[in-house]
C-alpha cells in the first residue's frame, strides 16, 4: 500500500486515501446512493407496459379500463410517490443516526429495500398495482434516508483534507445509478413488457451486498467518541481507517469540536432553527439545497426525450441517445470528484450553477429561434453543469458547516426541502411551460445565477479545514465571535497520553471537565 500519510502545507500530518475508506466510500454509495439514481430513471422505459398493466388491471376489476386522464393521473402517482417517501424518509434521519449510529442506520434500512423489491416484482403475480404504488413510495423512504446518512458517514470518517473526495463519491454512484436504469431499459436488455418487474425490483441485488459487508466496518469515529463517549470503540475505528502516526491529533481534534459544543445532546430541528450561533450556515444549506432541485435539472431530465425528437434525431435512436447523457453524467461527476480537493467547494458551486444558468438562457433562446441543436447541446450542458458541482456539493457541505450536535438536523431540514422542491418543479413546471412556453426556462436562469452570487459572496472556502475551524469562519457573520473564542479558549489545555501507541483521553483534560 502506498504511504498513508501524508505533509500538509502548515505541516501537519494528514490522512491520505487507504484500502479501507475507499471500500466503505463504494459500498455505502453502492447499496444506498446508487439506488436512489436507479429509481429516478427506471419508471421512464416501461412507462407505457406499467400503463398498460394498470388498465388491464381494471378492466378486470370493473369491467371498464381508465381513460387518458385517470390513466395518465395514476401514473403519474406512481412516478410522484418516490419523491413523497423521501420527503418522510428525510424526516427521520435525525431520529435514526442518533440512536443507531450512521453505519447502524445504513445497515438497518436494508430491509425497506427488500421489503419494496417484493412488492414491485410480485404486483404482476397478484395483480395490484397498489403493490407498485406501496413499493415506490418504500424505496423513496429509503433514498430519504440515505441521500443525508451516507455522505454525513463518509464526511465524517474521512480525514480533513480527503472530505470532499468522498463526499462526492456518493454523487457519481447516482449519476450511475440513473446510467445503469437506461442501460437496462434498452429494449435489447429488460425493456420488454415480460421484464419490467424484475426491472423494477433489481434494487434488492446490491443493497444485499451492502448487507452482507457493510456491517463488517466500524461506526463513524466522531459518533462514537462525541456522541457515546466510547474511546477504546474510537480508537479501534481509527486504527481501521487511519495508520498509527495521526490518530491522538485526530482523537485531539475531536475533543477539541467537542469542548466547543454548548451540549453533546443531537440538536432538534427546532433547536437548530433557533440556534443563531449557526444562523448562517442554516441559511447556506437551505439556498444551495432548495437551489440545487430548483436549477431546473428534473424538468430538462423529464422533457430530454422530447427536445431529443424535435431535434430531429429518429424516436427508435433516442433510447440510445438518452443513455449517452447518463454517460456524460457519470464522467461529469468523476470530474467534480476528482478536482473538488484541488479547486475548492466554491468553485465547482460557482461554476456549476453559472454554466447551468446560461445553458438555461441558450435553451429558451434556441427554442425561440427553432435552432434545436443548440437546445440539445444545452441540454448536455445543463446535465454536465449540475453533476460536476451542484449534485454532491450541497450534502458535502451540509456536513461541513455543523458540528456533530447540529449535524442530523442539519440533514433533516436539507433533505426535506431537496425532496419538497424536487416534488414542487415536478408539478408546477408542466403548468409554468404551458403559461410561459419557452420563457419558463429563464426562471431557473435566474434561480442558478442567484444560488451561484450567493456562494460568491456569503459561503467560505471549507476545504481542508476542521469543523471547529468553519465554525469559527461564520462566528462573526452570526455575531457569535466573543462567545465561540471564549468557549474555544480551553483547548489550549486539552491534552491526550499514549495508550499503546494511540490517544486517550488523559486525566488533565477529566479535571478541567469537572471544573467547569
Amino acid at each position: 500500500m502506498a504511504e498513508e500519510m501524508l505533509l500538509a502545507e502548515d505541516g501537519k500530518c494528514v490522512g491520505s486515501l487507504t484500502k479501507s475508506l475507499l471500500a466503505v466510500a463504494f459500498l455505502a454509495s453502492f447499496g444506498s446512493s446508487m439506488l436512489y439514481g436507479y429509481n429516478l430513471a427506471v419508471v421512464n422505459s416501461p412507462a407505457e407496459y406499467i400503463k398498460a398493466f394498470y388498465n388491464q388491471t381494471m378492466v378486470a376489476r370493473n369491467g371498464t379500463g381508465l381513460d387518458d386522464k385517470k390513466l395518465t393521473l395514476f401514473y403519474s402517482v406512481t412516478v410522484s410517490v418516490f419523491a413523497i417517501g423521501g420527503m418522510v424518509g428525510s424526516l427521520l434521519v435525525g431520529i435514526l443516526v442518533t440512536r443507531f449510529g450512521r453505519k447502524g442506520t445504513l445497515v438497518r434500512i436494508t430491509c425497506l429495500v427488500f421489503i419494496a423489491g417484493a412488492f414491485m416484482g410480485f404486483s404482476r403475480t397478484f395483480g395490484s398495482p397498489e403493490m407498485i404504488i406501496v413499493g415506490r413510495f418504500i424505496t423513496g423512504v429509503h433514498s430519504g434516508i440515505s441521500l443525508s446518512v451516507v455522505p454525513m458517514y463518509l464526511g465524517e470518517i474521512a480525514p480533513k483534507n480527503l472530505r470532499g473526495f468522498l463526499g462526492l463519491v456518493p454523487s457519481i454512484f447516482i449519476c450511475l445509478g440513473v446510467f445503469i436504469a437506461q442501460i437496462l431499459g434498452l429494449h435489447e436488455l429488460l425493456g420488454k413488457e415480460e421484464h419490467w418487474p424484475l426491472f423494477l425490483s433489481l434494487v434488492v441485488i446490491p443493497t444485499m451486498f451492502q448487507l452482507m459487508l457493510l456491517p463488517w466496518f466500524p461506526e463513524s469515529p466522531r459518533y462514537l467518541l462525541i456522541e457515546k463517549r466510547n474511546v477504546h470503540a474510537t480508537i479501534t475505528a481509527l486504527k481501521w481507517y487511519r495508520s498509527k502516526v495521526n490518530i491522538q491529533a485526530e482523537i485531539e481534534e475531536m475533543q477539541e469540536e467537542q469542548r466547543s459544543m454548548s451540549s453533546v445532546q443531537t440538536v432538534s430541528v427546532i433547536g437548530l432553527l433557533k440556534d443563531r450561533s449557526v444562523r448562517w450556515q442554516v441559511i447556506t444549506i437551505v439556498v444551495v439545497n432548495i437551489g440545487m432541485q430548483l436549477s431546473g435539472i428534473d424538468a430538462i431530465w423529464f422533457y430530454t426525450n422530447a427536445i431529443f425528437e424535435n431535434a430531429g434525431i429518429p424516436v427508435p435512436q433516442i433510447q440510445y441517445t438518452t443513455v449517452g447523457t447518463g454517460a456524460i453524467e457519470v464522467i461529469a461527476g468523476c470530474v467534480g470528484c476528482f478536482t473538488i480537493e484541488r479547486l475548492g467547494r466554491r468553485p465547482l458551486m460557482i461554476g456549476g450553477f453559472t454554466f447551468m444558468g446560461i445553458c438555461c438562457a441558450g435553451i429558451t433562446l434556441s427554442l425561440m429561434f427553432q435552432s434545436h441543436y443548440i437546445s440539445v447541446a444545452c441540454v448536455v450542458g445543463i446535465i454536465a453543469g449540475f453533476c460536476i458541482g451542484p449534485a454532491g456539493v450541497p450534502f458535502l457541505i451540509t456536513a461541513e458547516l455543523f458540528k456533530q450536535s447540529h449535524r442530523p438536523a442539519a440533514y433533516t431540514v436539507a433533505g426535506c426541502l431537496n425532496w419538497l422542491s424536487n416534488f414542487t418543479i415536478g408539478f408546477v413546471f408542466p403548468f409554468l411551460q404551458m403559461s410561459a412556453g419557452a420563457y419558463c426556462y429563464l426562471v431557473f436562469f435566474g434561480v442558478c445565477m442567484a444560488v451561484a452570487a450567493y456562494v460568491f459572496f456569503i459561503v467560505p472556502e471549507t476545504k481542508n479545514k476542521t469543523f471547529v475551524e468553519i465554525s469559527q469562519m461564520f462566528a462573526a457573520r452570526n455575531g457569535m465571535l466573543e462567545e465561540e473564542s471564549s468557549e474555544l479558549s480551553v483547548v489550549n489545555n486539552l491534552k491526550l497520553a499514549k495508550m499503546n501507541g494511540y490517544g486517550t483521553v488523559d486525566l488533565e483534560y477529566e479535571a478541567i471537565e469537572k471544573k467547569k
